[in-house]
């Protein structure tokens, strides 16, 4: 048995049908007892997060701490990357047109899930030395859990979250996506652009979160308006085909898809298998990466905080990911017999010809450098904790750890393609290290789930009217916004009793 065969193994068995019902019952659990709040209440939402990205609240913030737009920016740009484009070009490549639809499913989800996350973090998230908060998955592990109910168990959860994190940083991030598309499109050498990626990731993230959050701010609204305009033009130049497409997706979502041309054909297991594990690894809800940024904003309410999250699914998965997966079935490209970026490649190649394959080659550079700066700022946030008692040496670890961070971008290109394995190869090592986060977080915040209601209907009742406010709850666990943080003066205000 190969190498290849090994790991697509343990995928099949780390993504078999008890995992996917674990996820999707989680995910149904927090839908239906939160009354569909993220669906129920979109206009709400889009209020306070697309139509609030130029308003006070949004860009509040001090030198301790970033703001809520720039910390979606940075969860935005970490979780809207190659997996947008290569990730989705694979799906419908590997799993067939039906994978979209369970895409789909998860992102419906996934708005509630990355809300109560995101909540989470918030609720528990803790002040450094300099005043700045910081929180996340560990956070509420610890707090919530351990602290607070004294669950030592879950000590073993955080292990399980943290080392599958770990392992996720050791499988090269973004780098062999963004360098198979400019081998395709420009013929660079694949190794010796992983070396120039890796110097330009050296320089984003050297001075830390805050030239982080500087790039994610300016890129992210960028790169996001940009691709997706692109795509729409295939789509707009395809028009007569969308109505067969969205036929495929739904018809193939339960039922085989047969071979086709180069397609090799998928059952309906391998389908949903393939469109739930690249819909987590694209919009992140449930894996516990985002909330290590959205812990350190500088928010009014945890499910204020918690809107922006479901945001960035709505725009990750529903929007860019629909428009790549339209992209490519339009196009009728989709079962030419390639998968990855290059699949991607030709779905823009074949509508606009090489200004698409330049078009596209641009785009997932930006993708691919905004996600993987962004993680930085989610393992510093691992790491701060981890070493919060020793402040000099977590400085000393994040120094050293700047210089580390870009090294297995370089390890796991040369190894692909030295070896001559492909992209499917490599999809298949990301949904290997996706499972263990992805399951301690989600059974993590599933023990927390009151917790979460308990904000829910405080934010109800102070900000949307809904209910009686209780004027003693306290919409953080233990670090209130305090004097001198820029939504102090909105949090001290909507302390008092909403009125409907």
């Amino acid at each position: 048995m190969s190498f290849y065969d090994v790991m697509n193994s343990i995928d099949s068995f780390l993504w078999g049908t008890p995992f996917l019902a674990f996820v999707i019952l989680v995910g149904l659990y927090f839908t239906i007892r939160g009354g569909l709040f993220t669906i129920a209440h979109f206009g709400h939402v889009m209020k306070y997060t697309l139509g609030s990205m130029t308003s006070k609240e949004a860009n509040a913030k001090s030198d301790k701490h970033v703001s809520p737009f720039e910390a979606v920016c940075v969860a935005i740009g970490g979780c809207v990357g190659n997996g947008n484009i290569a990730g989705v070009a694979t799906a419908v490549a590997t799993g067939g047109p039906g994978a979209v639809f369970w895409m789909w499913v998860w992102a419906f989800f996934g708005m509630m899930i990355k809300c109560v996350e995101t909540a989470l973090a918030c609720y528990y998230r803790s002040r450094d030395k300099d005043g700045g908060f910081y929180g996340g998955t560990t956070f509420f592990l610890e707090k919530g859990l351990v602290q607070r109910r004294g669950i030592k168990a879950a000590w073993a959860i955080a292990f399980l979250f943290g080392f599958g994190f770990v392992c996720q940083f050791l499988g090269g991030s973004q780098a062999y996506s963004i360098a198979e598309s400019l081998n395709t499109c420009f013929s660079i050498p694949m190794i010796g652009f992983t070396v120039v990626y890796s110097l330009l990731l050296f320089y984003i993230i050297f001075r830390g979160v805050p030239r982080i959050a500087k790039v994610a701010s300016k890129a992210v609204p960028f790169m996001c308006v940009a691709y997706v305009l692109g795509g729409l033009g295939i789509i707009a130049l395809n028009i007569s085909d969308v109505p067969a497409a969205f036929g495929m997706i739904f018809k193939n979502a339960f039922t085989p898809t047969a071979a086709m041309g180069g397609f090799v054909g998928s059952t309906v297991a391998a389908t949903i298998r393939t469109g739930m594990a690249r819909s987590i690894n694209s919009n992140e809800a449930g894996q516990g990466s985002s909330p290590l940024i959205h812990g350190s904003a500088d928010t009014v309410h945890p499910i204020r905080q918690g809107l922006w999250g479901a945001f960035e699914v709505f725009v990750d998965t529903i929007i860019i990911c629909s428009v790549t997966a339209l992209s490519v079935l339009c196009s009728g490209v989709w079962n030419s017999g390639t998968s990855g970026a290059s699949l991607a490649i030709e779905a823009f190649q074949a509508s606009y010809g090489q200004a698409g394959v330049v078009f596209l080659g641009i785009m997932m550079l930006f993708f691919g450098i905004t996600t993987t700066s962004g993680w930085f700022a989610y393992y510093l946030v691992i790491m701060k904790h981890g070493l919060r008692r020793w402040p000099g040496l977590y400085e000393k670890v994040a120094s050293a750890f700047r210089f580390i961070y870009p090294l297995p971008n370089l390890i796991i290109v040369s190894s692909i393609v030295l070896t001559g394995n492909g992209p499917d190869l490599f999809w298949i090592i990301v949904d290997i290290t996706l499972a263990l986060p992805v399951f301690g977080n989600l059974l993590s915040i599933f023990l927390l789930r009151n917790d979460f209601f308990a904000l829910l209907k405080d934010y109800k009742a102070r900000y949307m009217g809904i209910g009686t406010v209780d004027p003693n709850f306290q919409p953080f666990y233990d670090e209130p916004p305090k004097p001198g943080d820029g939504s102090y003066e909105e949090y001290m205000e909507h302390m008092n009793p909403a009125k409907s």
